[in-house]
């Protein structure tokens, strides 16, 4: 059975205690103590989990098995590093994108007298995740390659988000700066490494299947298959029904260099490259109209349904040819794509 979000969160508070008893080692005073608290279960908690949720599935597929409760408090663990990481990242992109919410709170760092100390939370955060991996799992011997997986998909992420900021900042925009060679960049080392590859290969770890080759067939798989979330996420941000999608989409008005305005700019007509030109990535809701009205007008969502048949009958197809000889499952995958494909949300 697939864990569910209320046992994974139950783990948490043994996390967070682990964590309070590390700071009074160091005789941290109350305050900062609770500071540091505060922080961890605002930026961690309240967000569906899926990351850290998949490294408990994934670990059940690969065993074949129902884990037993230290298996569960263990896997679970790897998952909420993950989640942590993820944090760190969502407080410091927030700040870098002057965002306002956060699932549905305000941003940490416009929750009160935070403002700026968020940075040094971030920081926090991260530096978590390795008290934590030293905690449970120095006696491992894949415990260097964990320490070593998470620093090097850290740093895919922060290459990743150093591309987006540079090729569409909120402030100034530049459509000569888009391009799909960029666009793809930005989704593989800023998405795909840490939500889907990072999952499974500590799950790979943990189960004791981390072979080469099993990391290798799962980065050719998963990389391809957090791209085509990453497309769908940019065409579900226009296309659709906010009611349905929880939100209302902003990537026209944040000139994000997004998927649509990349297959804009390949199609259009010198016409229709100046209504783009004047209308993307203004905070203005007719211009933004105008942008949705030209994307109709170049049927990017006809474009979106064949780029995602496409895409589907690729990751099938790697799936389906996978070695499973050395421990790795197809189901992990299978049920990877079962859980995004066609979503509307």
């Amino acid at each position: 059975m697939p864990a569910t979000l209320k046992e994974f969160e139950a783990v948490f508070p043994t996390l967070v205690a682990d964590l309070k008893a590390h700071c009074q080692k160091y005789k941290l005073p109350e305050q900062a103590l609770q500071w540091f608290e505060q922080s961890v279960n605002h930026n961690t908690l309240g967000g569906k989990c899926n990351r850290g949720l998949s490294v408990i599935d994934t670990t059940q597929l690969l065993l074949n098995k129902d884990l037993s409760q230290d298996e569960f408090f263990r896997a679970a663990t790897l998952g909420w590093l993950i989640e942590l990481l993820q944090a760190f990242f969502l407080v410091s992109d927030d700040i870098m994108d002057a965002s306002k919410t956060r699932r549905g709170q305000p941003c940490w760092y416009l929750m009160p007298n935070v403002g700026m100390v968020a940075i040094n939370d971030a920081f926090m955060l991260e530096s978590s995740i390795y008290l934590l991996l030293k905690k449970y799992f120095r006696q491992e011997k894949y415990y260097l390659d964990l320490i070593e997986l998470f620093h090097e998909v850290s740093f895919q992420t922060e290459l990743g988000q150093e591309c987006d900021l540079l090729t569409a900042p909120e402030d100034h925009v530049d459509l000569d700066n888009f391009s799909m060679d960029k666009y793809t960049f930005i989704v593989i080392y800023k998405t795909a490494y840490y939500s889907f590859y990072l999952p499974v290969a500590l799950a790979l770890h943990f189960a004791g299947f981390a072979t080469a080759k099993n990391l290798k067939q799962a980065e050719d798989i998963l990389i391809p298959m957090g791209e085509y979330f990453q497309v769908q996420d940019d065409y579900l941000d226009n296309f659709a029904d906010p009611s349905v999608l929880g939100k209302i989409g902003t990537d026209i008005q944040d000139n994000k260099c997004s998927w649509l305005v990349n297959q804009a700019l390949k199609k259009c007509t010198r016409e229709q490259r100046a209504v783009l030109e004047e209308n993307y990535g203004r905070k203005d809701a007719a211009c933004e109209a105008k942008v949705k009205k030209l994307f109709d007008e170049l049927k990017l969502e006809q474009d979106y349904k064949d780029y995602e048949d496409r895409r589907v009958t690729e990751i099938r197809e790697k799936i389906a040819a996978l070695d499973e000889s050395e421990g790795l499952k197809k189901g992990v995958f299978e049920e990877f794509l079962r859980k995004i494909y066609k979503r509307t949300k």
